[in-house]
């Protein structure tokens, strides 16, 4: 694999790292919590080599790129803007933009408010929501849920002194349990003990799609900048939900692209079934809805060729 080109650019009013590789239409790639611009890895190279222009941020308070102090500075609306300021700072008119994870509701945004700019949209792991004042948070505690991860990330510095007490241990477990090889407790739902980390394991041995590199890559970054800055997304939630209201019930009408492992944990959260379930009327664009067999929350770590190649058909199709 060839080492894409990193680079620190200013966007959106903060500095902000990118990889980039290739030349031709731009592709941007989001990713989720917790990962950088480093969980793209196999797309970037599969992407360009088929004459594309990929471009994937380490997200605002990730990795290279800044990380504000202030827990307001990531709202929903933060992270699209940052999203449509990069194009301009790349020079271009248009992108497709996918995304994983938080990265597919950031995508999502984007293509939503900003048809103009977002010609075609992918999204994995987290399906289109449109805009609701009803959010995830509501949701939980409308059905008496009170122990669920989303609701446990909420109080600042919680999660960080779990997560940074032994960081490589926690990237291990994190990835190996969010995977489809974890076939104990979901990693991403209710806790059943008094952490986020308590019910997942180390492995003894790496899955075959992690490397001991990959762990080296993303302990590296995590123990130099900490948590705190993806934790924040978590706490925006609310907030997010009442910023969006201008665009409540409102649908993506571009091309769009959906796919997940089916033993992604995330797809049992409250109302996510009854979301792809509303694809035909809220994605009329819709153009592929892929649940990946056995595989996990990573999906394009864990099945790097299978997503590259239905990335692929999509971009070229458009």
């Amino acid at each position: 694999m060839t080492n894409p080109h990193l680079e620190t650019l200013s966007v959106n009013g903060i500095r902000m790292r990118i990889a980039m590789q290739g030349a031709g239409p731009l592709v941007l790639l989001c990713h989720g919590f917790p990962e950088l611009w480093y969980s793209w890895r196999h797309q970037i190279e599969a992407l360009s080599s088929a004459g594309f222009r990929v471009v994937a941020p380490d997200m605002r308070g990730y990795g290279g790129t800044d990380a504000p102090l202030q827990v307001e500075a990531y709202t929903r609306l933060h992270l699209i803007g940052d999203m449509v300021d990069l194009v301009r700072v790349l020079g271009e008119r248009q992108a497709v933009i996918a995304g994983h994870d938080w990265g597919a509701i950031v995508a999502w945004g984007a293509a939503l408010t900003r048809p103009d700019l977002f010609h075609a949209v992918i999204g994995m792991s987290v399906p289109f929501a449109p805009p609701d004042p009803t959010d995830i948070l509501k949701a939980l505690e409308d059905r008496g849920i009170h122990d669920h991860y989303l609701q446990y990330f909420q109080a600042p510095g919680v999660a960080e002194a779990e997560l940074e007490q032994d960081t490589e241990a926690a990237i291990r477990r994190l990835l190996h349990c969010g995977s489809g090889d974890w076939h104990g407790v979901p990693a991403f739902g209710r806790l059943p003990g008094q952490g986020f980390l308590d019910h997942m394991e180390v492995p003894r041995r790496l899955p075959t799609w992690l490397t001991e590199d990959d762990i080296s890559h993303y302990t590296g970054e995590f123990r130099r900048t900490g948590f705190r800055g993806g934790l924040n997304w978590y706490r925006t939630m609310r907030l997010s939900a009442e910023l969006m209201a201008p665009w409540r019930g409102c649908i993506i009408r571009q091309p769009s692209l959906f796919m997940a492992g089916t033993r992604d944990s995330v797809l049992g959260f409250p109302v996510i079934p009854q979301l792809i379930a509303a694809f035909p009327k809220t994605l009329p664009g819709l153009r592929g809805c892929h649940l990946l067999n056995g595989a996990g929350h990573w999906v394009q770590q864990e099945r790097p060729e299978e997503v590259s190649a239905l990335m692929l058909d999509f971009l070229r199709a458009l």
